[in-house]
């Protein structure tokens, strides 16, 4: 294989970045804009040991789940443009549900070293979801970066943008922002929010951050919105101290949202000087008009989101996620209500959906304002036997196992417990984690991943130590991306002292 050659292609795949797998020699060929079942001719571009990236050429014969064009099933402007939020925008929503399911119980199969694994089908969104919306406009979380192009440094140090604000998405394998004026997958509230921030830094002459001369104010608009409740927080993440006329934004932003049919209940800043962090935010956000955190509603409990917890992005979706949590649980399998370990926890939405069922829920989560939010969600719900620590799950959990921990309530909670939900990100398990989990009475595992390549990693290792996988089941709460939420349940084998 060589750069420059013309291959030709069937699609049997697609990566998690939205490029089509074709094979040909034995070599993999990754072809961005293609999916599977397209016959494509493409070029080679770059050329690896056992791999291949190309460049598409021509769709010689479109896959019969392709969407065409005259169909305009998904018609948006940015994907045309280069955005890389919706790589499977071309797919057939029914073709996506098949192959994040395929892809799951491959993953399993080939990472997890389970043979033939039971994968039950994909739990897919509705036409009557999100107010007969269906698969679209399911986010309640938008994370928007902001670019002007880069910025110009005048005489007397005058900094000035180079271009048009643009509020958008990254084109893939870049750090170019392609402006998106409408985002199919994203609330009312966000999209009103991204057009006010355009309107406000041109306006105000507001710099955007410019990753090559690290220089420029405003890095990231990051939107959260309670479907249930309407309630909105916009969290604005800057390069500086502060927003000049921030008032100014904070009305425009007010009004767009109201108009949007929404409630502008929270704005803050949050201050990342770091110019080399992988991170959207950094460590510190101030609260610059209304409340603290919003709220929202699922499965009948309310919960308070703040700047920096976790909550799943897909409501809808999140409700039949917990109940097949709930599900695996199995809760009619212990003769008394068994105590839950709840890590990874977040905001505790997940352990507290299962507090009816059980004794107690002990969550662990590392990120401090989560479990400020998590215990105010037990009280707010009248819930009275969870308890939420903060540190890192592999190292509260090790300390109670080996009887150093010092609150007795807790400590006897965790050595009863018989059921550990998981929900890590997208790294998976630390190994020192499972080796705790085996230390307590835990027999029942349930695993909630949205990257199945760390969670079929992390099954091995369970079933190394002792663990049995059963079951998984995948849930869409990412339609029209390569990405896929999967709850798995594992239980301990029969007679295994792991």
């Amino acid at each position: 294989m060589e750069k420059g050659q013309i291959v030709n292609l069937k699609i049997d795949d697609i990566s998690n970045e939205g490029q089509g797998i074709g094979r040909t020699e034995g070599v993999v060929v990754f072809v961005p804009g293609a999916v599977p079942g397209d016959l494509v001719s493409a070029e080679i571009t770059k050329v690896k040991k056992n791999y291949c990236f190309s460049r598409l050429v021509s769709i010689d014969e479109p896959s019969e789940d392709r969407i065409a064009e005259e169909e305009e099933l998904f018609p948006c402007d940015g994907l045309a443009k280069g955005c890389g939020g919706c790589p499977l925008g071309a797919l057939r929503y029914e073709a996506q549900l098949r192959l994040k399911e395929r892809q799951i119980k491959d993953k399993i199969a080939r990472l997890g070293k389970v043979r033939d694994p039971f994968v039950r089908p994909i739990i897919g969104m509705e036409e009557e979801d999100n107010d007969g919306l269906g698969e679209y406009r399911y986010r309640n979380k938008a994370q928007f970066p902001v670019s002007t192009g880069g910025i110009i440094t005048r005489k007397g140090g005058v900094v000035e943008n180079l271009g048009e604000p643009a509020v958008g998405f990254y084109r893939p394998k870049s750090h170019h922002v392609v402006d998106c004026p409408d985002c199919l997958i994203q609330s009312g509230a966000a999209m009103a929010a991204a057009q006010a921030l355009r309107e406000f830094m041109a306006e105000d002459n507001i710099t955007a951050w410019d990753p090559k001369w690290e220089k420029g104010l405003l890095r990231h608009l990051i939107v959260k919105t309670g479907f249930t409740t309407g309630e909105v927080m916009v969290i604005l993440v800057i390069n500086g101290k502060g927003i000049p006329n921030a008032q100014k934004l904070v009305e425009m932003l007010d009004d767009a949202i109201y108009e949007a049919g929404y409630s502008l209940e929270s704005v803050a800043v949050n201050i990342n000087k770091d110019p080399k962090s992988s991170e959207i935010m950094g460590d510190d956000t101030k609260v610059i008009a209304g409340s603290p955190v919003i709220r929202d509603v699922i499965g009948g409990l309310t919960f308070e989101i703040s700047p920096a917890s976790f909550y799943q992005v897909n409501p809808v979706q999140t409700g039949r996620l917990y109940g097949k949590v709930r599900e695996y649980c199995g809760f009619e399998d212990y003769d008394q209500p068994p105590a839950i370990l709840d890590l990874y926890c977040g905001v505790g939405t997940i352990g507290l959906s299962c507090a009816d069922k059980a004794e107690a829920v002990v969550g662990i989560e590392i990120v401090k304002d989560a479990v400020i939010n998590a215990n105010r969600n037990a009280v707010i719900n009248n819930i009275v036997n969870a308890r939420y620590i903060c540190g890192k799950a592999e190292e509260v959990l090790t300390e109670y196992v080996s009887g150093e921990g010092k609150d007795e309530q807790l400590a006897g909670w965790i050595s009863d417990a018989k059921i550990a939900i998981l929900d890590p990100p997208r790294a998976g398990v630390r190994e020192e984690l499972l080796d705790a989990i085996t230390e307590t009475s835990v027999d029942r595992i349930v695993y909630v991943s949205c990257d199945p390549a760390t969670m079929a990693r992390d099954i091995a290792r369970l079933e190394k130590k002792g663990f049995t996988f059963i079951e998984a089941t995948p849930v869409d709460m990412f339609p029209w991306t390569g990405a896929v939420e999967c709850c798995s349940l594992l239980v301990k084998a029969s007679g295994s002292e792991a």
